[in-house]
């Protein structure tokens, strides 16, 4: 269900949607779009939520009833994973017509006050993919752990290593896009989900030519609800990467 899906799609020439998939966030979505409405009416919110058995997508209700024209909604029947979400997030917005399409996530690890930054690149037209990079001139993580942080930075070495995609965070979730980049990548092709998605997405962007670019973020760690990171999602990652690099290499990306 969505708060606006009655809506005939217009040209938005300035307005960008930032998607946010949900699964229990009810501690932190709140403060999320609070923030994200103190910001230019030009940025509105999809939020996309798995069915969150804590009242997530209903607190997400009174935000849209509140404001209509800034505050989406999408209630999924069940947990369908984050690229799924993303590939939902990026179809809606595209029929909507907006030029620029983000991501972000829901835990507040990402600030939306850094969101004018992410697009102003876009705007300015250098670039056609923008990254909210925690380790592009330096790293600027906070309140994570040692083990953690080991993580993902070698997830960057890795994957560099085996791709040369040339981008420091591999792994970010705090995304920009010109809506040219969705529309010419086959967004339902991409299968992959947690941080395989990000790769995925940032490879295939950069193999078909369009212009990345980093922007220096600082990434905070949440500080309520439970991190949806998994063995899986690091296994799924690893083998991702050398599952691009083949298909790149025989011509089947």
């Amino acid at each position: 269900m969505s708060c606006f899906l009655t809506v005939v799609p217009v040209p938005l020439p300035d307005l960008t949607l930032f998607i946010v998939p949900t699964y229990n966030e009810v501690e932190n979505i709140g403060t999320l779009l609070t923030d994200t409405l103190r910001l230019p009416d030009r940025v509105h919110v999809l939020v996309v939520d798995d069915a969150s058995p804590d009242g997530t997508a209903d607190l997400v209700a009174g935000y849209c009833e509140a404001h209509p024209a800034r505050v989406h909604l999408l209630r999924r029947d069940g947990k369908m994973g984050l690229g799924s979400a993303y590939r939902t997030g990026f179809r809606y917005a595209l029929r909507r017509g907006y030029p620029l399409i983000g991501e972000m996530d829901a835990d507040l690890s990402h600030n939306p006050a850094d969101i004018p930054d992410l697009t102003a690149p876009l705007r300015a037209g250098t670039a056609d993919m923008t990254i909210g990079s925690r380790y592009v001139n330096g790293v600027r993580v906070m309140n994570w752990p040692l083990g953690r942080l080991i993580l993902s930075y070698s997830a960057g070495i890795y994957t560099r290593a085996i791709t040369h995609l040339p981008v420091w965070d591999v792994t970010a979730g705090f995304v920009c896009y010109h809506r040219r980049v969705l529309e010419a990548l086959d967004i339902d092709r991409i299968r992959s989900t947690g941080y395989s998605f990000q790769i995925e997405m940032k490879y295939r962007a950069w193999r078909a030519g369009f212009r990345v670019e980093e922007v220096p973020i600082v990434f905070t760690e949440r500080t309520e609800g439970q991190s949806k990171m998994s063995k899986a999602i690091v296994r799924e990652a690893a083998w991702k990467v050398w599952e691009l690099r083949l298909r790149d290499t025989i011509g089947r990306l």
